[in-house]
């Protein structure tokens, strides 16, 4: 333990000693928090205004001033089209659906015929896409208004049409609905802990062997597997001190929330840092187990970065299946590491209850990734191919 410990403060000096590296580190993990929070509120926000600016873009609607009328009692304002509205629309320049009004609708409204409306956008114009359905609604209330009109002017009651009532009831919490704008901010975590770590770890293996400064320290009396310990212990400390500070950067970033409903729904204290903290740390040591494993038999810091590519590449898939995965969370998500940690901060950000079982489950498989992991870097540390 102590040749351990002399490795471990050794490493941890090294790794520290890059300032400008780490300060980087540092300021992107703390500044992440109140990054990604003021990006995602300024979304919502603006998807906000436009909701309560209640403006229309239409084509042709003089030539209906009934349903102009309605649209009018309906408290929203008319603004006219561009003339190359359609263009603009495909160019992502033009944020709100277009509605065209044909000029004899007027005319076939009063003959009881059922004139036909277009409501133009894009789909690859998600501003656009997203007022689709509101105008929509609004279309078909008007629908309904003339159907029951036509209905009352015959002497028949329009409830003679509706053979059932239909209520929405949302089972979902406050919470629940606020991760659902919030779900990207584990994957920023996740990666933010993984960078962390990255460097430290390729640089104490592949870095030293490149230097050649490795081969000195392996000729010290201390034991393979005590010098594989402290090299692992400084590299999981510096990613387990970007997972607290990306923890904790959500605290103050809640104040930068722009959206009050967002800010009123999304509940993050320390409970939910310490939670988080919880989950991040097994994960932290394993990561930096994995980095040192892949990049203990390469020759230089290039390629030991290029074969890293493929850890990025798995931790930044993983979580990726519980967003295409609709038949809910399953047993073995626990087990995968990266995964588990994704969908437990997804539980923690929708204020669901974790037992002892949940944190335990991926805890365990961390422990047994990073066990593995060090012995296989101790077997190579003892090879021929390092004399």
């Amino acid at each position: 333990m102590s040749a351990a410990w002399a490795v471990f403060l050794k490493e941890l000096v090294d790794a520290l000693r890059d300032r400008r590296t780490l300060a980087m580190v540092f300021l992107s993990s703390v500044a992440m928090g109140p990054l990604v929070l003021v990006l995602i509120s300024t979304l919502v926000s603006n998807i906000e205004k436009r909701a309560e600016a209640r403006e229309l873009v239409a084509v042709g609607l003089d030539a209906a001033p009934t349903l102009k009328n309605y649209l009018q009692r309906q408290t929203y304002t008319m603004q006219p089209a561009p003339p190359d509205y359609e263009h603009q629309l495909t160019e992502n320049k033009l944020g709100d659906p277009v509605l065209v009004v044909p000029a004899d609708f007027e005319a076939k409204l009063a003959r009881g015929e059922v004139p036909v409306v277009e409501v133009i956008s894009s789909a690859a114009n998600q501003r656009a896409q997203g007022g689709v359905g509101r105008l929509t609604r609004l279309l078909a209330g008007f629908n309904q208004e003339q159907a029951t009109l036509r209905l009352a002017v015959r002497g028949i009651s329009p409830a003679a049409l509706q053979a059932l009532q239909v209520e929405e009831r949302d089972l979902a919490n406050p919470a629940t609905r606020a991760a659902q704008v919030t779900v990207m901010l584990p994957f920023f975590v996740l990666m933010a802990v993984l960078y962390g770590a990255l460097n430290a770890a390729l640089d104490t293996t592949a870095g030293e062997r490149e230097r050649g400064s490795l081969e000195p320290l392996l000729m010290n009396p201390a034991s393979r597997l005590a010098l594989v310990v402290g090299k692992w212990g400084a590299v999981a400390s510096v990613g387990m001190l970007i997972a607290v500070l990306s923890s904790f950067s959500f605290l103050p970033g809640q104040w930068l929330l722009r959206s009050e409903s967002l800010a009123a729904m999304f509940q993050y204290g320390l409970p939910e840092a310490l939670a988080f903290l919880a989950l991040l740390l097994p994960l932290a040591g394993a990561l930096a187990a994995l980095l040192m494993a892949v990049a203990i038999r390469c020759r230089s810091f290039k390629e030991a970065q290029a074969n890293a590519t493929v850890v990025v590449l798995g931790v930044s898939v993983l979580p990726m299946v519980t967003l295409f995965n609709q038949e809910g969370e399953q047993a073995w998500h626990l087990w995968v590491p990266a995964l588990a940690q994704s969908t437990l901060m997804g539980r923690v950000l929708k204020g669901e209850a974790m037992g002892a079982a949940d944190l335990l489950v991926p805890a365990l498989a961390c422990a047994a990734l990073a066990v593995l992991c060090l012995v296989y870097v101790a077997r190579q540390f003892s090879t021929a191919a390092w004399r």
